[in-house]
């Protein structure tokens, strides 16, 4: 199997693959990559050179990512000559457009009434239009470029057209993402997956927590959700992924409303930060299912194993060794389970993950909270 991308979803598609007897080839463009550092099959090249993709998908059973960001008309002409693309191209275009996605979705899911259903949107391709959006809207509303944001970067609370960036204009003539601000109880995420031969499958939904407009931590299932809801918003995933013809994993973002709804805000066909927690936390992990889906194997069992699982990430902290880190978090509580890329250490960079589980949610959330803040350095006992 081939793989464009050389970060942590990669190196934990790895430690899914060996159990099933798959064999990875990665391109990477940094031989110490977090991904390179634990798969042997690596070929160094950028996933925008089309000649660095070909080289890495000869003789491989199908090409899969861990990010969305290989240009379309490469994977198009590679697929148009027989190579097996999971996700396809025609599927993926919907994670790296905006515009695209909210286009195709409004479509899919017709009736505004639903009970999941999309924020009230429009292209804008000027200032005016978002002073239009805005005054029909109420302000302030959400405005995003259509490619290359994540993390929450292209991203603006804007309460005047004013605060969108005019380099955004020329550099987007094609228009802008301009969103209602949604008046939200809680970020949630539905993650499925589906295979080339339509078979899918659905993990319980989960709360994600954001801080600083990134992924902190995320409960499975999310507590309290109302079953009514959970079903609308999983009926909703596995639509997406049927109708768009999805292979491998699908997550969909979104929030819980005040009202009672659930209104999709991403989408990413990979294996997803909202998804670690199954690695412990599933019978089948979200690397495992990605593999089995691309491939078209059939796909595992997703029940939960414990009640509650919580996954907390790890960003970089004041301590560049974590060995001590490692000494405290594994003596303290046995049952943690820390996962780290192989990165070096940047405040505020994606270290990794810690993962805990229980029958109490309080008492999982407050070690999986422990251990990782002992880790970032917030906390020193």
């Amino acid at each position: 199997m081939a793989v464009v991308g050389d970060g942590q979803l990669a190196r934990m598609m790895a430690e899914a693959a060996g159990p099933l007897g798959v064999r990875l080839r990665l391109l990477a463009g940094d031989p110490d990559s977090s991904a390179a550092q634990v798969i042997p099959d690596v070929q160094l090249g950028q996933h925008t050179d089309e000649a660095a993709v070909r080289a890495i998908v000869k003789d491989a059973a199908v090409l899969t990512f861990d990010h969305e960001h290989v240009p379309n008309e490469i994977l198009l002409r590679l697929q148009s000559e027989g190579v097996p693309v999971g996700p396809p191209p025609q599927a993926l275009v919907h994670a790296q457009d905006k515009l695209v996605m909210r286009e195709r979705l409004s479509e899919l899911i017709g009736d505004r009434h639903a009970l999941a259903d999309l924020p009230v949107w429009a292209r804008v391709r000027t200032p005016a239009e978002v002073t239009s959006f805005g005054d029909a809207t109420g302000w302030p509303v959400i405005v995003k470029t259509p490619r290359g944001g994540y993390d929450g970067k292209g991203v603006v609370v804007a309460g005047s057209a004013g605060d969108v960036p005019s380099e955004w204009f020329e550099k987007f003539p094609d228009g802008l993402l301009a969103e209602e601000k949604v008046d939200f109880r809680r970020e949630l995420a539905v993650l499925v997956a589906r295979s080339p031969s339509g078979q899918a499958s659905a993990w319980p939904v989960v709360e994600t927590i954001q801080v600083d407009s990134i992924c902190d931590e995320v409960i499975a299932p999310a507590p309290g959700l109302p079953a009514e809801l959970a079903g609308a918003a999983t009926e909703l995933a596995l639509r997406i992924a049927g109708e768009l013809g999805v292979t491998g994993v699908l997550a969909v973002e979104g929030f819980e409303t005040a009202d009672g709804r659930f209104l999709v805000n991403e989408l990413a066909m990979r294996p997803h930060n909202s998804g670690h927690w199954t690695i412990e936390g599933s019978v089948t992990s979200q690397f495992e299912q990605h593999l089995r889906a691309v491939l078209d194997l059939p796909l595992g069992e997703v029940g939960a194993r414990e009640k509650w699982t919580v996954m907390v990430n790890v960003l970089g902290g004041k301590y560049p060794d974590l060995y001590r880190s490692y000494l405290h978090v594994m003596a303290r509580d046995p049952k943690a389970k820390v996962h780290l890329y192989g990165k070096g250490v940047r405040p505020g960079r994606k270290l990794g993950h810690v993962t805990c589980y229980g029958d109490d949610l309080d008492d999982v959330r407050a070690r999986a909270r422990h251990a990782a803040d002992f880790i970032r350095g917030v906390i020193e006992e």
